[in-house]
């Protein structure tokens, strides 16, 4: 499968299945979009006539640029066959019953009361609570028990807001660090905070023991207290940008991500990404809301166009201030075009209900987050493991050919069949698809590649 798309001044060749990716000339980006389907004279043809002395192209020229593009096939460097269905699945059958990596939900409640969250303001659906030490405990033991070889292991503290719970989560670290070398694993621990209960004894315990941090964050004021706001309906932004700012001051440079959702009320997100990075941040996310239908926050197709355009301003902005010595990340368009995910992992997707899954306050299992609270879902227990294993084989069988929307999708092994909770809330089904959502990664995709072809050409005008 080619993709082709014109971006920034850019002609991009695509080849899906071998994952080259071609910058190229006028002339190569039509002959590629001809090549399967047209014999070679009647592309030469149309070639001829179309670029025939322009910029000083010959009739060689142009066959020339057929020939190469011929031995790029022969390469397998385009127009590449899938081969890749027979593994689908094989990665999941290989590592089953291994889990990697737990999301702790050590509060279900939470100290802000915003508008849009998924998680019920931290109930989740259900009654507000706070993991014990001993329950966090099992979970942990849970997770060592079930990694089989794996020694390296990651544990998100989660919520609701965590920060509520904060001498149990210094617990857990302490109980963890404290086995890693018996049983020969390596924690690597994850906090996502709102902010609001960030001090001296958080920024320290954070910066010594989170790998990552992530600081929910939605760029201009006037935006984020639109919806990130108290019980008393007053915005956080004044009380929590301070705290953000001395903590990643204090982080000595590992990692952190400032983490926004962009809504129908900012689909011109890039202005809270510019106020993010005035304000002295450059570890960015912005995350398009996921909401339900008919809710007011909820991106529209009017909102799509300019969401689009954005992504791409967003890219020529991070080109720009690349080539002046003021570097920052977006999260999305991380991307590494000459190594990346191996072929297993592209398909198999992102590993929930099977190497990773949620831990409800008292201890039930979830396949991720974002599946908490929809009792269907619940795969078990800390205590006596997964016993739903219906639920739990329909998620292994989740890769990109398990979905018919995929298998002709040029983005598929990018995103290796998507959000299984999105698609669930979407359409009823973890094989389902979140038609805009996957709208919205090709665009990011397009971007992201974009950029990283600029920089590795070097000129990133």
């Amino acid at each position: 499968m080619i993709h082709q798309y014109k971006l920034n001044g850019y002609n991009i060749v695509l080849d899906i299945c071998s994952g080259s990716v071609h910058a190229v000339d006028d002339v190569a980006f039509d002959i590629i979009a001809l090549y399967e389907n047209s014999a070679k004279q009647d592309i030469l043809a149309q070639m001829s006539e179309k670029y025939l002395g322009k910029d000083g192209i010959t009739e060689s020229d142009i066959e020339e640029c057929y020939n190469q593009i011929t031995e790029l096939k022969n390469a397998k460097k385009l127009f590449t066959p899938d081969t890749f269905e027979p593994m689908a699945g094989e990665l999941k059958r290989k590592t089953s019953g291994v889990v990697k990596a737990l999301c702790l939900h050590i509060a279900h409640t939470c100290n802000l009361n915003c508008a849009y969250c998924f998680a019920s303001q931290g109930k989740y659906h259900g009654d507000r609570a706070i993991m014990s030490f001993e329950t966090g405990k099992r979970a942990l033991d849970f997770l060592v028990e079930n990694s089989g070889t794996r020694r390296n292991l990651e544990v998100d503290f989660f919520g609701g807001e965590p920060l509520m719970n904060f001498d149990v989560v210094k617990q857990l670290v302490a109980y963890a660090r404290s086995i890693e070398k018996e049983k020969n694993k390596n924690f690597r621990f994850t906090l996502t905070t709102n902010g609001v209960l960030i001090d001296d004894d958080v920024i320290d315990f954070a910066n010594r023991e989170m790998s990552n941090v992530v600081l929910s964050l939605d760029g201009r004021k006037e935006i984020h207290d639109r919806f990130r706001v108290d019980y008393a309906g007053n915005g956080s932004w004044d009380k929590i940008v301070p705290k953000f700012q001395k903590l990643v001051n204090a982080r000595g440079g590992k990692d952190y991500y400032m983490r926004g959702t962009f809504t129908h009320a900012n689909p011109d997100f890039l202005k809270d990404i510019e106020t993010m990075l005035n304000l002295g941040f450059n570890e960015l996310s912005m995350e398009p809301v996921v909401c339900a239908s008919g809710d007011p926050s909820e991106l529209t197709e009017e909102d799509f166009p300019i969401v689009c355009e954005q992504y791409e301003s967003l890219a020529k902005l991070m080109l720009k201030r690349e080539r002046e010595g003021k570097h920052f990340t977006f999260y999305h368009y991380m991307i590494d075009l000459t190594g990346g995910p191996c072929i297993y992992k592209r398909i198999s997707g992102c590993g929930s209900g099977t190497e990773y899954m949620a831990v409800t306050p008292w201890g039930d299992l979830y396949p991720c987050h974002q599946f908490v609270g929809e009792e269907k879902f619940k795969l078990g227990d800390i205590w006596n493991g997964v016993t739903n294993t219906e639920t739990q084989n329909e998620f292994a069988e989740c890769n990109v050919y398990a979905r018919s929307e995929c298998r002709d999708c040029w983005a598929r092994l990018y995103c290796s069949g998507g959000c299984a909770a999105n698609a669930y809330h979407a359409t009823g089904s973890v094989k389902g698809i979140y038609e805009y959502g996957c709208r919205l990664f090709r665009k990011r995709m397009e971007c992201a590649i974009m950029a990283e072809v600029a920089k590795m050409l070097g000129n990133e005008e």
